[in-house]
Order: structure tokens, then C-alpha cells, then sequence
């Protein structure tokens, strides 16, 4: 008997059918992948499996009883749990205090307050039992992306979830994190607990699921076990068509080009950045690797402006830069792609054409009056270069799927005409082809004379997409290589070798 089991589901919002004749069972103690591209109807399909959405039709069964999910708290109480890729946790709460949220908390008998110390030992000996460690007395705003998924998933533990489902869970981990992560979803699996497993990055399917199934356009196309099919038979499946390679980077002689940003012995006020100097010249794309903590999105922030300086030389086309904010960086031609797009990037609650157009409102406005008209033409142009799927410019950003969503990210970027981007993990929670089609874009500018600084997680996809490569390791840039003929193997070396030094002379002083 299956554990979950669902048969013909339908959801719909208008007259546009999100999912249509849904049909798959999952097995306890599977791992099951479930892959499409952005807007094959994945999130809604956990939305309706935790309650938040009602189908319009179609049963589900749960170890062999049709139920009716109408709330989250009925999934919970069944067991069905959920790691959010935005990671649902409150931010000034520890995490112990999270851990517990939403829970009776145990409460004494004579007089109020709650028993911690009972709470601590139950989280003790949970994290013992999964081998884990999560900072507990730490505020989840100050935990890593992967002590923020740990902990999410201790917390479906000590709710007794039967099945869990991950949406991109590895998409800001590092490799080390994610091995850290595949180890604990395997235990879970020894122990009976069902995984769906919701990814873009297919590696990952290969070495984790035992069978998956493939949505497109709201629609199953099919379900199958990972030995049946190969990733390119995969992304076909998903996309309906050949997934078109983006190939390396062209090699272009940049040498000769002028420097566009040159950043001398960079410290910020918190010490998030030490000492980072890179140099990027017009028409090349640089690479900035590391593990975590090491600084990366921290270096983004304060070329942009974001994250105060304390030291150290910014100059953008050979002008010194004393302190760089978000609107002299905009209007010295500088923007940034951040890595959380709900939270930085978009105004959720705004429109597709008012979110594109923020940046460069004031080219449309008269008099104090904005031209409509004008405004409403370039988002259109850019919806089109872009293939934004909307139904209007008008539609709520919030509704888009992950990749279209950065897609308007980018067309916000692309309106104020830059000529320099500043990427920070923006291929984070996108499709296949929404990653080729957001590469494709960027070597474009690249060979139109734009310059991109690309931070990413992912090292085959920074080693894709770079000319050269800067790394980075606690703060500071530690190594500049070409990225021509560079394999993983000797990236790592660079990162691990001088993690090994750093200690060892840390264990020598002490």
C-alpha cells in the first residue's frame, strides 16, 4: 500500500488549468524526484499536498484513506511536512525557539513558564539520533543556508513527518554542504520517511532519487526509475524539445580591453570582506568562487554600495569611487542581481511592467506625470526579449514561477542599459533552460562590451560561464586563474590547500 497516493488532480486559477489529470503514488522510505521546468505546476502541486491549496478535482489517498487536506495543519497532522526554498523560519527567534514553533511547548505545573531545559534535551537528542549539528542558542539570521535547512528538517523530525518534501533545498549550499545534507536524506530514508525531492540540477537526481516524475505544462509526463532514462532524455521530457547547449564562453582577447572595475585591498566595516582585489575589464565575464563564508555576496554588496567600506580603493572606468551607494551605482551604469529575489530583487505585490520599470521610472515622467504609454511599450519589448511567461504586464510578479520571476530581475537590470552586472547566484532556483537561456544572455552583453561579475555556488556552472576566476576564502581573494582548460579538481585544491594552512596555523598559535 502506497503512502501517498494521488489520482486525477486538477487546479486551476481563472480559466488557466495549473494542473491537469495529475496522477502519482509514493512509497515510504523513497526518495522521489519531481522535476519540470519553472511553471510546470511543481509548487502547486506541494501547495495542494500541504493544504494551502484545494484542487478543483481528483482524490487523494494517504496510506489508503481518501482525505481532505484543507488546511497546512492537516497535512501536519498527517505527517506531511515541507522545506521551503525561502526557508520558513523567524529570524530573531533561536534556533531552539523555531525548533518549537507552532508546538505546545511544555509548560510547568505550578507556576508559568516554559521548560526549557526539557526542550533542549528532546533537541539534543534528536540532533544526536540524526547525526547533525544545529547551533541551537544561535538566531536563524545569523545560521548558514544549511544550519537553516538542518534545522527545518530536525523540526519535521520532531514532529514525526512521514513525508517530506525539499524545494531546492541544496540551491545556496556549497558542495561540502550538500554532501552534509545528502547524508542526513539518506538516513531519513533508512528509517521509512518518504522524500519528494524538487531540484533543477539533475546531478542530484542521479544520485539520490529511485524513480522520477517529470510535470510540463501542468500535465505528468510520465513517471520512471532513474536507471530508465538519462539526463538528456530528461530535460526533453521536461521541455518538450532539445535543450539547446550554451556552450563555453567565446575566447576573446579582453587583455587588451580597459579595466571597467578595479577593487584595490577591500575591507568592509563588519569584516565580512578583508582584503579582495579583482580587476574586470570591458567584455569579460569574472568568476568569484568559494565556500562558505567566504565572502562573496558580502564583496557584491559593497562595490554596489549596500555594505559600508572601512578600506581599500573601488574604481568603476578609472574613477575612484569613495563611498558607492545603490543610486550612484545605478547611475554610474553598476547593477546588481541579488541572490534573494523576493526579498531584494522584486516587489512582490507590484505588477511585472512596474517592477521592470523602477529603476528608470523617472524616463517616463512629464511634468510630474508618467507616459504610460512609453512605459508600457518597453515592458512589453522586454517581455518578449526575455519569454517572460505572463498572461499581462499587469499580473502580480508574485504569481510567476521561480524562473520568470528572475527573468523580470533581469529585465530590470537590462532597462537601465549597465555596463556592469553584478550576479549574485542568478541562476538560484531556476529550470535547465531558464539557466542556458539567462547564460546565453549574459555572454551576449559580454560580447556587446558589458562586463559581468558572476558569483555562484555551483563550480561547473562558474567554470561554464567565466573567462577568468577569482576565489575567494574567508574574506579575502586568494587566487586569480583563467579559466580556459580549468577543472574543478584544481579549484578545490586552491580552497581546501589554504583552508588546511589557515588552520594549522590557528592550531599552531594556540
Amino acid at each position: 500500500m502506497s503512502l501517498l497516493k494521488v489520482s486525477e488532480l486538477d487546479k486551476r486559477f481563472g480559466k488557466n488549468y495549473i494542473l491537469s489529470g495529475v496522477s502519482l503514488s509514493i512509497e515510504s522510505g523513497e526518495i522521489h524526484a519531481l522535476v519540470g521546468e519553472n511553471g510546470a505546476g511543481k509548487s502547486t502541486f506541494i501547495k495542494i499536498m500541504t493544504g494551502v491549496y484545494q484542487p478543483e478535482g481528483g482524490e487523494i489517498f494517504w496510506q489508503g484513506e481518501k482525505v481532505v487536506l484543507k488546511s497546512p495543519r492537516d497535512a501536519r497532522d498527517l505527517g506531511i511536512s515541507v522545506i521551503h526554498q525561502d526557508r520558513h523560519l523567524v529570524p530573531y527567534f533561536t534556533g531552539l525557539e523555531n525548533l518549537y514553533l507552532g508546538a505546545n511547548y511544555p509548560k510547568r505545573k505550578f507556576w508559568p513558564g516554559i521548560r526549557w531545559g526539557i526542550m533542549r534535551e528532546e533537541a539534543e537528542r534528536l540532533k544526536a539520533q540524526l547525526g547533525i549539528e544545529v547551533p541551537l542558542e544561535k538566531q536563524a539570521q545569523d545560521m548558514s543556508p544549511t544550519e537553516r535547512t538542518l534545522l527545518e528538517i530536525l523540526r519535521a523530525v520532531r514532529v514525526g513527518s512521514k513525508l517530506l518534501f525539499l524545494d531546492e533545498p541544496t540551491a545556496s549550499l556549497t558542495d561540502q554542504e550538500t554532501e552534509t545534507l545528502f547524508r542526513l536524506l539518506l538516513h531519513l530514508k533508512s528509517q521509512g520517511t518518504a522524500i519528494i525531492y524538487v531540484t533543477h540540477r539533475l546531478d542530484e537526481i542521479f544520485r539520490l532519487a529511485e524513480r522520477i516524475t517529470v510535470l510540463r505544462n501542468g500535465q505528468r509526463v510520465g513517471t520512471m526509475f532513474k536507471d530508465e532514462v538519462n539526463k538528456d532524455t530528461l530535460i526533453q521530457l521536461m521541455a518538450g524539445r532539445e535543450l539547446v547547449a550554451s556552450g563555453p564562453p567565446k575566447a576573446q582577447k579582453v587583455n587588451d580591453q580597459p579595466l571597467v572595475l578595479e577593487v584595490k585591498g577591500l575591507q568592509t566595516v563588519d569584516k565580512r570582506v578583508k582584503h579582495a582585489d579583482i580587476s574586470v575589464r570591458k567584455g569579460e565575464i569574472l568568476g568569484v568562487y568559494g565556500l562558505a563564508g567566504a565572502g562573496r555576496t558580502e564583496l557584491l554588496e559593497a562595490i554596489y554600495g549596500i555594505r559600508p567600506k572601512c578600506a581599500g580603493e573601488i574604481k568603476l572606468n578609472g574613477k575612484a569611487l569613495s563611498r558607492p551607494s545603490p543610486v550612484s551605482s545605478l547611475r554610474e551604469g553598476v547593477v546588481l542581481v541579488p541572490e534573494d529575489r523576493r526579498g531584494q530583487a522584486l516587489i512582490m505585490d507590484m505588477s511585472i511592467r512596474e517592477n521592470i520599470t523602477l529603476p528608470v521610472l523617472r524616463h517616463y515622467t512629464v511634468g510630474g506625470v508618467i507616459a504610460h504609454s512609453q512605459e508600457r511599450r518597453e515592458a512589453k519589448d522586454f517581455i518578449s526579449k526575455l519569454k517572460i511567461k505572463t498572461e499581462s504586464q499587469e499580473q502580480s510578479v508574485q504569481v510567476l514561477s521561480g524562473g520568470n520571476q528572475q527573468k523580470v530581475v533581469f529585465a530590470k537590470a537590462l532597462i537601465s542599459r549597465p555596463g556592469l552586472f553584478l550576479c549574485d547566484e542568478p541562476t538560484q532556483g531556476v529550470d535547465v533552460m531558464t539557466r542556458s537561456e539567462i547564460h546565453r544572455l549574459l555572454r551576449d552583453q559580454a560580447e556587446q562590451g558589458r562586463s559581468v561579475v558572476y558569483v555562484s555556488s555551483d563550480l561547473e556552472e562558474v567554470l561554464e560561464v567565466a573567462h577568468r576566476l577569482v576565489i575567494m576564502q574567508d574574506g579575502e581573494t586568494i587566487a586569480e586563474l583563467s579559466a580556459e582548460g580549468l577543472t574543478q579538481e584544481a579549484v578545490l585544491q586552491h580552497c581546501y590547500h589554504r583552508r588546511k594552512e589557515s588552520e594549522s596555523l590557528i592550531g599552531g598559535e594556540r
